[in-house]
């Protein structure tokens, strides 16, 4: 079989890639049987020029490839038929910005693999939380240089990598005790809190961020047994909140009243209780400034992410008395970060963390004469028929 490594193509452009030169290189060596090749790329973190140095076959033409690995969904016009793609594809939630896409999926008999389901042990195998969550909390304290003054951070996307990055952060100063809530307790939150690490600020406990005062700079992390509560009272099980969240309503307020800033790390079902209401966001008593929403859910369950931001112009601001967008760092507004690409800042080292599960995980499952459990999982489309486990996309499939 021949594995293409897609150009990205997708607008705004993404400059990450599946799999780095040196992971290529080690799959040409573990399955000599199969060919790789690079499709070329003048945006990508890694340069055509790299793979070549590892002995790599840069090719414009993908025709003759079987399998072919993107990161963000593929343009329409460059599907080809009958072949295996796995990309993000943003369609098993039945986006409407995405139905046309496997629309022509389908129509092509094109075999669709979603990164997103692909799951082992009950855990997903691949991911870019992790970068999210270090990239959308330095985006945080870049917030909070620009609207004090107290320091200037270069942008995430302008460092070479995450090395670069947390040499900046040793600019990081604090005139006054500011309180940080995160929500989550997954890889997004995992990467937020390297950062505040870093930096010195010290993790306490919700009922000391609730009830206590601080001479230095803390955050908490706080997870929905913290952020909701039972509507009858109940104790919190994680399990009956996963299968019931309908009977949970938010009790996140009281952080709302002691918080600074709140980076959204969470993950949320739109059957979950929202975790901030308008009503509750124009409250006296409501004490956060700014909000980095890096779960990036438009309007719910976060009032102030009326869209997402890009990765240039990752702020707005928010007026939470007329529930609108305005200007940021203007007046006493809400500042609101909601880019939904951050791991695309750091592309190079993203990808090669993306590329190494790929590389051990994914690709021996995928080329192995056996059946799968992992990948049939997270097949949405065979040779354009949805599964059976995606049947119930086909009224959005087949909606004219």
């Amino acid at each position: 079989m021949t594995i293409g490594i897609l150009r990205e193509t997708k607008v705004p452009l993404d400059r990450r890639v599946t799999l780095i030169p040196g992971q290529v290189r080690d799959l040409c060596k573990q399955y000599p049987e199969h060919t790789f090749v690079v499709q070329s790329s003048s945006i990508r973190s890694f340069t055509d020029e790299e793979y070549l140095n590892e002995g790599l076959h840069i090719v414009r033409d993908i025709d003759n490839c079987d399998i072919l690995l993107g990161i963000k969904e593929v343009e329409i016009q460059s599907l080809l038929e009958d072949k295996i793609y796995l990309m993000f594809s943003h369609t098993a939630k039945m986006q409407a910005y995405n139905r046309q896409l496997l629309k022509k999926c389908s129509e092509q008999g094109i075999t669709l693999i979603d990164y997103e389901y692909l799951v082992k042990n009950n855990e997903r195998v691949i991911t870019f939380g992790y970068w999210a969550g270090i990239v959308g909390a330095y985006n945080v304290l870049i917030a909070y240089g620009m609207q004090t003054g107290n320091f200037n951070l270069k942008p995430a996307y302008k460092c070479t990598d995450i090395i670069e990055l947390k040499s900046e952060l040793a600019e990081v100063t604090f005139t006054k005790p500011v309180k940080f809530v995160v929500t989550g307790e997954g890889r997004v939150a995992t990467g937020a809190i390297e950062i505040f690490k870093l930096c010195g600020i010290k993790k306490v406990t919700p009922h000391e961020f609730i009830n206590e005062y601080f001479s230095e700079s803390v955050f908490c992390q706080i997870g929905p047994q913290h952020y909701t509560k039972h509507k009858r009272g109940k104790k919190f099980f994680f399990k009956d909140f996963v299968e019931n969240p309908e009977d949970y309503i938010s009790d996140f307020f009281r952080f709302a009243k002691a918080a600074d800033i709140f980076i959204a790390c969470h993950y949320w079902d739109n059957r979950s209780p929202v975790i901030l209401t308008p009503d509750q966001m124009k409250h006296p008593d409501f004490n956060i400034k700014m909000i980095a929403d890096i779960s990036c859910d438009i309007k719910y369950p976060i009032p102030s992410t009326v869209r997402a931001s890009s990765i240039e112009h990752p702020f707005y601001g928010y007026d939470r008395y007329n529930e609108i967008e305005t200007e940021p760092f203007t007046g006493d507004h809400l500042t609101v970060m909601s880019v939904d690409n951050l791991p695309g800042e750091l592309p190079r080292d993203a990808s090669a963390d993306f590329g190494e599960k790929l590389k051990n995980i994914v690709i021996p499952e995928l080329l192995s004469c056996a059946e799968s459990e992992m990948i049939n999982g997270a097949t949405i489309l065979k040779k354009g028929n949805l599964t059976g486990k995606y049947s119930y996309l086909s009224d959005y499939l087949n909606k004219s």
